[in-house]
C-alpha cells in the first residue's frame, strides 16, 4: 500500500486547520485511519510524531504572526498555547532562545520582501548552525546529467532540482523504496570535462529494492557542520526558496571556513542537502545543508 499520499492528505488538514484543537485521533480520522496504525506510519514517513509536528508548524507560524506585530500572548493562544509562558518555553526548547532572541538572531522581517530587497548579511545566513557526527548511510535514487559546471564548487550547482528537470521522480522514489524517513537527500557528484551529476534520493537501509536505473550511493561517516537555511515565503515569493539555499551555500565556501580557525573542508567526503518534512510548507520552509569538514 502506499501510504504517503494519506500522510500528505493529513499534513494537508492540519495545515488547513492549525488554528484549531486537533488532536492525533481527529487527524487519524480525516485520513481513515486507527489511531495506532496512523501514528506508526506517520512516525515512519515523517521521523516525528504527528502532535510533535502539530507543534513545531504552529511554533513556525507564530513566528510570522510575530513578524507582523501581534503580541506574544496573541500568538500563543492563535496558534494552540494556553499561556505565553508555555508558548514561550516550548520556542525556547525549539528554537534555543526566546521569541524576540530568535527575530533579532536571524532578522526575519526582511524575508518577506523578497529576495531581490533582502539586506540579510553573509553571516546571517550561516549563523545556524551546528557541529554532528554522521556514520555511514545509503542513498538510492536518480541522477541528472548537468554541463558546464562551475569550478569554484558545490555552491555552483546548490538546490539544482531548481534548474533540472527531477519532475515526479520524487514521488516515484517513494512509491519504489518506500524509505523509513520522509526525507530527501540531494548529493552533487562531479566529473570530469565540465560534466557531473545531480542525485536526487532518499536514505535506504540497503539497495535491494533499487531498480537498474537508479544511482545507489554509501555515504561514509564523516564529522559535518550542519547549516539549517532562513525560513522563507516561497508561497508569496516563488523561487526565494532556492535562492535562499544557493546563498547559503556560496557563504558557507566564502565566509565560514574564511572566518573559521577550527575546522576546514573535508574534500574526501560527501557534501549534501537534506529536505525534510520542514521544506514543504508554502511559508517558513528550511532546509540542511550538511558539510564535511575535519580539524585543521
Amino acid at each position: 500500500m502506499n501510504y504517503r499520499k494519506d500522510m500528505e492528505r493529513s499534513v494537508s488538514f492540519i495545515e488547513e486547520n492549525i488554528s484549531d484543537d486537533l488532536s492525533a485521533e481527529l487527524i487519524s480520522g480525516h485520513v481513515g485511519y486507527s489511531l495506532h496504525h496512523f501514528s506508526r506510519i506517520f512516525f515512519g514517513c515523517y521521523g516525528i510524531t504527528v502532535m510533535e509536528y502539530v507543534r513545531r508548524r504552529r511554533l513556525s507560524l507564530s513566528v510570522r504572526a510575530l513578524l507582523r506585530g501581534m503580541k506574544v500572548t496573541d500568538a500563543a493562544l492563535l496558534y494552540g498555547f494556553e499561556t505565553a509562558s508555555g508558548f514561550s518555553k516550548a520556542f525556547r526548547r525549539y528554537y534555543n532562545c526566546s521569541p524576540s532572541q530568535y527575530l533579532d538572531y536571524l532578522k526575519l522581517e526582511q524575508i518577506s520582501e523578497g529576495m531581490d530587497e533582502l539586506g540579510i548579511s553573509d553571516e546571517a545566513l550561516i549563523k545556524n548552525v551546528r557541529i554532528e557526527e554522521r556514520g555511514t548511510f545509503f542513498v538510492a535514487g536518480y541522477a541528472a546529467s548537468i554541463e558546464n559546471v562551475g569550478a569554484s564548487g558545490t555552491n555552483d550547482v546548490a538546490a539544482l532540482w531548481d534548474d533540472v528537470d527531477m519532475d515526479g521522480l520524487e514521488t516515484l522514489l517513494y512509491e519504489k523504496l518506500n524509505p523509513h524517513t520522509h526525507a530527501e537527500i540531494g548529493i552533487f557528484l562531479p566529473g570530469a570535462n565540465g560534466e557531473a551529476r545531480y542525485v536526487l534520493g532518499v536514505i535506504v537501509n540497503d539497495f535491494d529494492d533499487a531498480e537498474v536505473d537508479m544511482e545507489c550511493l554509501e555515504v561514509p561517516e564523516a564529522t559535518y557542520v550542519v547549516f539549517t537555511t532562513l525560513p522563507t515565503d516561497e508561497g508569496a515569493n516563488p523561487g526565494q526558496f532556492a535562492s535562499v539555499i544557493k546563498r547559503t551555500w556560496k557563504s558557507i565556501f566564502e565566509k565560514w571556513f574564511e572566518n573559521n580557525s577550527e575546522y576546514e573542508y573535508d574534500d574526501e567526503k560527501s557534501d549534501f542537502e537534506y529536505y525534510d518534512e520542514r521544506c514543504h510548507p508554502e511559508t517558513d520552509a528550511v532546509m540542511e545543508i550538511w558539510v564535511p569538514v575535519r580539524k585543521k
